[in-house]
Parts: C-alpha cells; sequence; structure tokens
C-alpha cells in the first residue's frame, strides 16, 4: 500500500550559516563530528547527537525505499521554533529552513512534501511567511509547537494566524516542545516521556476552550504523537467542562466530544491497543501515520503497527497509510 509520513524531521547541515550571525547562545548550531555524525548544539553545550539522516535527504530516501515509505512530510526539528528569539532574527531563521526544504522538495517532488516553520511569536511576519510558504515556496502548510513561550495556542494575539492559515488552506502540525514542568523532571527522560504527551493535551484543550476549532470549520490541524495524552483523558476532560461550565464554557458552549472527526493524529502511540482506542474514538479518517523519523522516540519502520494489526481492513489500513495524511494536506492524489 502506498505510505505517507505525516511526521519526520529535517534540518540543514549548514545551520551555523544563519544562527552563527545571531548573539543569542540559545540558538542552534551543528557541529559535525565526521561525515556520517554531528552534534547538536545549544548555549555552547552537546545537545543531542544526530546521523546523517537528519540532513542528507538522499540519505532518507534511500531509507524510505529500505521501509517502503513512498512518502515523507518534511518539516523542521522542533527546537528550531526559536519564540522565544528577537522576532527579526526568527523570521531569518525560518526563511532559511523554509527555503532548505523547499529546495529539497524541488529536487525530489515524487518523495518529499514540503512543511514550513514561521516565527510565531510575532503575528504579521508569521503570516507574511505562511504566505510565502504556500505561495512561492509551494508548501502545503507549517509546522507549530505546542506553546508560544508559555502562552496557549487559545490565547486572542494568535487566532489571526490560524484565520490566515484556515483561508489559505494551509495544513497546521501541531508538535511538543519547551514542556511545561521541563525544569522539575529532567531525570529519566520525563520531558520527553511525559512532558510531551501534557503538551499536547494542553494545546488540544485550549484549541478547543477558545474556540479556535469551533470558529474555523475549515482549519485542518493534526497534532502529534496520537494526541498526546488528550484522547485517553477526554472523558475527565468532558466532566470538568459539563460540572464547571464557568470555568470551561466561558468562550465556547460547546463540549469537547463536538470536536471529534474536526482534527487529525497522528498514529505514532506504539501499542496496538492503543492505536485500536484512538481509530474507535476519532476514526480511521481522523489518523495518519507518522514515525517521528528520524529520532529514536520514533517507529523504525514506519506503518509497521498499522500493518500489523490483523483486525484491521484493508480499506482501513490503506485509510491510515495515506488517505488521511492526502486529505489533510489537501492533495486529492499524488501524481
Amino acid at each position: 500500500m502506498f505510505k505517507v509520513d505525516i511526521h519526520t524531521h529535517i534540518l540543514p547541515l549548514d545551520l551555523n550559516s544563519v544562527t552563527g550571525k545571531f548573539k543569542d547562545s540559545r540558538f542552534l548550531k551543528v557541529s559535525p563530528i565526521d561525515v556520517d555524525t554531528a552534534w547538536m548544539e545549544k548555549g555552547g553545550k552537546q545537545f543531542r547527537r544526530i546521523s546523517c539522516n537528519c540532513w542528507d535527504h538522499n540519505v532518507r530516501a534511500k531509507e524510505c525505499c529500505e521501509t517502503d515509505v513512498d512518502m515523507q512530510v518534511l518539516s523542521t526539528v522542533p527546537i528550531l521554533f526559536s519564540y522565544w528569539a528577537e522576532a527579526s532574527e526568527a523570521y531569518d531563521l525560518s526563511q532559511f529552513l523554509n527555503n532548505h526544504i523547499a529546495d529539497i522538495v524541488v529536487d525530489s517532488p515524487e518523495k518529499f512534501i514540503g512543511l514550513g516553520t514561521v516565527p510565531m511569536q510575532d503575528t504579521k511576519l508569521a503570516i507574511r511567511e505562511i504566505e510565502r510558504c504556500m505561495g512561492d515556496l509551494g508548501m502545503k502548510g507549517i509546522e507549530i509547537g505546542t506553546n508560544i513561550n508559555g502562552e496557549n495556542l487559545g490565547e486572542q494575539k494568535f487566532r489571526p494566524i490560524f484565520e490566515a492559515a484556515a483561508e489559505m488552506g494551509c495544513a497546521i502540525f501541531v508538535h511538543p516542545w519547551d514542556m511545561m514542568g521541563e525544569d522539575q523532571m529532567q531525570k529519566y527522560w520525563l520531558p520527553w516521556l511525559v512532558g510531551m504527551p501534557a503538551e499536547l493535551s494542553r494545546a488540544i484543550c485550549s484549541l478547543i476552550f477558545s474556540g479556535v476549532i469551533e470558529q474555523l470549520p475549515n482549519l485542518r490541524i493534526t497534532f502529534a504523537h496520537g494526541g498526546g495524552s488528550y484522547p485517553w483523558t477526554m472523558g475527565r476532560i468532558e466532566h470538568g467542562f459539563n460540572v464547571r461550565p464557568d470555568l470551561c464554557a466561558i468562550d465556547n458552549p460547546k463540549p469537547p466530544s463536538e470536536y471529534n472527526g474536526r482534527m487529525y493524529f497522528d498514529s505514532l502511540v506504539h501499542d496496538a491497543d492503543a492505536l485500536r482506542f484512538l481509530i474507535n474514538r476519532f476514526g480511521a479518517d481522523s489518523i495518519a501515520m507518522g514515525s517521528d523519523y528520524p529520532f529514536p522516540l520514533g517507529e523504525e519502520k514506519p506503518g509497521e503497527l498499522i500493518e500489523s494489526m490483523d483486525d484491521l481492513s484493508g480499506d482501513v489500513k490503506k485509510q491510515l497509510l495515506s488517505g488521511t495524511a492526502l486529505e489533510w494536506l489537501g492533495m486529492e492524489s499524488v501524481d
């Protein structure tokens, strides 16, 4: 079956040519170790060791063939969002990253689809870059973080960005970053194991309760990592909405369950029972294959979990492996 992986990350090996111009040490830099590996560095400290499949699209195209992935949707590594930065520098970085992805898509349009990144801390610059991504660069959407410098996505100041995306047919991929409580749980990799799922639920609840999902019915938005903890705590969230409408229903009178089928999720839940639950709750047409390639929390062979589930029909597997992805991206088919 045709397979589209909506959750993959890439960065340019020559990243330092732009981040090296900025004075703030928090901007990410890449320090090569050898031809196949490098360190991602932040604040002068080694942050993560990466392999060449994180920057070389020819290597990842080869690995796609080895794992039977027909197309990858490329988005930047979330640490590069840089929402904390001066807006003009974040804008320059966004343009650099987006040009890099766009060039890869032009080189290999049969293998890659591009998502951009935008400086969410500045509404006007963010909208300007969305326009460039969707127009000049021919991208299908953008990737954004679950919060912007601690502020929730449902805040009124970000509404024009979502309105612009809906109007332009720009798909949005929401990925956790800058996890709340991260400083209090550094041990055992807990920010990634506990913080990321919570961040996604935070983003989803904020967008529902604030009325963004209600007021923008044409907004096509996908949440990474199976929506984090949101699907599994929906009962609690719905109950809280019903018993304390004075706190939860102040900006949108409709309950969270009203939006089942209005949002998308990737399939990256690492467990067959969890994926069945996700399908039963939201429907296969709301779930798209995503692997988090090329990072360790991802699925080593994209789509393997879906393909291994004998209780799923061929039509359901087809929907999960490519149908939902193409719908979310606004693509009827792949030529």
